[in-house]
């Protein structure tokens, strides 16, 4: 690991000017590629104390042995400069997208002297026209196959063409009359390229000149009483509205335009493109990378155009290109894409209208991709190992910690305090095994002491089950049966699936112990965890944290945490145990807040269901008018007999507002509706009542 001062610059070595600037490591490798507008200012940020850089950024500097950059006269320049070295050295701690897939593309050889229609992959060739890409070669070959009734151009390889023109026959295609057969000379090759162009103007979006064309002369056709011709120009017509109606309108005014999408977690983001020409969607793409480098979305964005357009010129690049975020400074960005079209490219976040709404329809499938790269990744059972192995080397462990717990505590400023606890077992989600706890030994919002509790109470039952079993004879001198400290022994709220069984039937809720428990923050919710296990007479089971803002993973009685690499698949397990406990707590959060806040008289009768407390709600209009009504009145309501008509009475006679409410200015006693609070249709909405998500924060 080097020290980033024995290689830094003097700053007045560095100019104040645009530039690219490159680091390299000790075997001259380039390991990072970057621009800035000014090269001093930027470069300064590289050489700061090393605890005050991101920890990628760290990473990056201590591997480096040197750098040296390169002057340029304006950031376009920089611009293209970077993207051809990143290209040139491919270094790793560059944001790189991976395509999952080659794409195929539609492709017409306009460069031969009878061009071709097939499918292709890989880099493009001049001379030839492109179309795409799409998702399924099968979806090319569809709307090829419809198109070549009105376009017979050729399709078939240089083998099979060359051995037609030999025999002097054509292929099947030629005899059906989807080619036109230049191979025996039936076209000549001025009148095939011709149509081959007039293919590539349809596939470009100009649909309206050869429909309307085909139709008058079907018209043509039928007032002459040539029936069959008139029949045959019909059935083109067809092919061609179907082979349209593949790509639906999307946006109106046949709008050019690529929207871009990104998803993105602590560590990897996924891009989806969607190509529109003519206001149709003509091809869509995807890609994933992980996130090397302290990175913004804007700067995701930047790097997703230079892969896009960093090969393209001309129509390739649109007039219009729709992003999440606009790179910073955007300017130097639409230059060059400007350059790269030759014309004016417009690059900018849609507001509103259909712009937005297809945006939205992006950014979700950029999202599934995301979620579907981590499935496959973590479904990988080799991956899924070495996953196992990196944290057992990293936190010291005998072996691979095969159950691994994680801990999250969230609450709304102090209010509804609760905690999750998930369960992985060889990396996979045991979801019939995550349980639920509200914080009952205190009140108020103390993260350190929720986690305390929520350890001692899941343990203490861990030590319960293993005593009722004989497995452990130390019961008597462990605080399993009393309740240290005010945390109460019950409380959990755990709606228990499946798992182990005692003798009578019913579920063990704790009865295995994890090799690995992991909390939801950093130091001292680690040493709050332990310490919890410590006083139960636990110490066989490892600890550890996962500090969400720099992911470093801390460890009890260690002043330092431990960094995983970038690329470590330890780390990418211990994010996706944490993001799920912290998943399972906000749901668990929002639903009992939710519940507070709906609950009204009604609920505290014992016996009366949703339903009936809805008929009784829309039948008197308001709890008001209710708890006026005899108990005669209320057994009108279908549903309720007397003994529940009673027993409503009495519930909201307790309930009953001691006095009613008085203006102090005028005397005057103000008779209102209460609201419904049932979460009927009547009276105030339940929604009304929800605090903003916004006004505090969950955790």
């Amino acid at each position: 690991m080097a020290d980033p001062s024995s290689y830094r610059p003097r700053p007045g070595e560095i100019p104040d000017s645009p530039g690219v600037y490159r680091f390299r490591d000790e075997h001259r490798r380039v390991i990072y590629v970057g621009k800035a507008k000014s090269l001093r200012q930027r470069l300064a940020n590289y050489f700061q104390d090393l605890t005050n850089l991101h920890p990628r950024t760290r990473s990056m500097v201590t591997t480096a042995a040197s750098v040296e950059w390169t002057v340029v006269s304006t950031e376009v320049e920089a611009l293209q400069l970077e993207y051809s070295w990143i290209k040139e050295y491919d270094p790793r701690f560059n944001v790189k997208y991976r395509d999952d897939k080659s794409y195929p593309y539609l492709a017409v050889t306009m460069n031969e002297e009878f061009p071709r229609v097939q499918v292709m992959r890989g880099h493009k060739k001049k001379g030839v026209r492109y179309f795409g890409p799409y998702a399924h070669a099968w979806a090319i070959r569809d709307t090829v196959d419809l198109l070549l009734r009105v376009f017979p151009v050729r399709t078939c390889s240089a083998g099979v063409f060359k051995n037609a023109e030999r025999t002097g026959r054509p292929c099947l295609l030629g005899y059906i009359g989807k080619c036109s057969a230049p191979c025996v000379g039936r076209i000549s090759p001025e009148d095939h390229y011709e149509l081959a162009e007039e293919f590539c103007d349809f596939m470009a979006g100009r649909t309206g000149t050869y429909l309307r064309r085909l139709e008058r002369q079907m018209a043509e056709a039928s007032d002459e009483m040539e029936y069959e011709r008139a029949a045959r120009l019909r059935d083109d017509v067809g092919a061609l509205k179907k082979a349209m109606e593949k790509n639906a309108v999307v946006l109106a005014d046949a709008t050019d335009a690529d929207l871009i999408a990104v998803a993105e977690d602590e560590l990897e983001a996924a891009v989806q493109i969607f190509h529109v020409r003519g206001g149709r969607v003509r091809g869509q793409r995807g890609w994933v990378t992980d996130k090397v480098e302290e990175i913004t979305t804007g700067a995701l964005v930047e790097h997703a155009l230079q892969q896009l357009y960093g090969e393209e010129t001309g129509d390739s690049v649109p007039k219009e290109v729709l992003v999440p975020a606009l790179p910073d400074p955007v300017e130097p960005v639409q230059e060059w894409l400007t350059v790269r079209r030759g014309a004016n490219v417009s690059l900018r976040i849609p507001q509103r209208g259909d712009k937005k709404a297809l945006m939205e329809t992006v950014q979700r499938n950029a999202q599934q991709a995301l979620v579907l790269h981590k499935t496959k990744r973590a479904s990988d059972l080799t991956t899924r190992s070495r996953a196992l192995e990196e944290i057992a080397d990293a936190l010291e462990l005998d072996s691979a910690p095969l159950r691994i717990e994680c801990y999250d505590i969230s609450h709304l400023q102090g209010d509804d305090v609760v905690a999750s606890m998930v369960v992985f077992e060889d990396g996979l989600q045991r979801k019939n095994e995550y349980r639920r706890f509200q914080i009952k030994g205190f009140a108020g919002q103390d993260d350190v002491r929720s986690m305390h509790e929520v350890i001692t109470r899941r343990f203490r039952r861990y030590l319960v089950e293993k005593e009722k079993s004989g497995e452990w004879a130390g019961a008597e001198d462990t605080p399993v049966n009393g309740t240290p400290a005010g945390i109460p022994l019950t409380g959990e709220d755990d709606g228990v699936i499946g798992g182990p069984k005692d003798d009578d039937g019913r579920p063990r809720k704790f009865a295995y112990p994890p090799q690995l428990v992991v909390v939801d923050g950093g130091r001292p919710q680690v040493a709050a965890a332990r310490r919890a296990l410590d006083e139960l007479g636990i110490d066989d089971i490892a600890v550890c944290g996962l500090a969400k803002r720099l992911e470093e993973v801390w460890v009890p009685g260690e002043e330092d945490p431990v960094v995983l690499p970038r690329s470590s698949e330890g780390l990418y397990l211990l994010q996706r145990v944490r993001d799920e406990a912290h998943r399972f707590a906000i749901t668990y959060q929002r639903a009992k807040r939710a519940k507070r806040l709906r609950s009204g008289p009604l609920d505290e009768v014992p016996g009366l269901g949703e339903t009936r407390r809805q008929a009784l709600i829309k039948h008197f209009g308001s709890v008001k008018r209710l708890r006026a009504a005899t108990i005669e009145q209320i057994q009108e309501v279908p549903g309720i007999g007397r003994k529940t008509a009673e027993t409503i009475a009495v519930a909201l006679a307790r309930s009953a507002p001691a006095a009613p409410a008085v203006n102090t200015a005028t005397g005057e006693i103000i008779d209102e509706e209460e609201p419904d609070t049932t979460g009927g249709s009547s009276g105030e909405s339940v929604s009304a009542g929800l605090p903003d998500d916004r006004r505090g924060q969950e955790t």
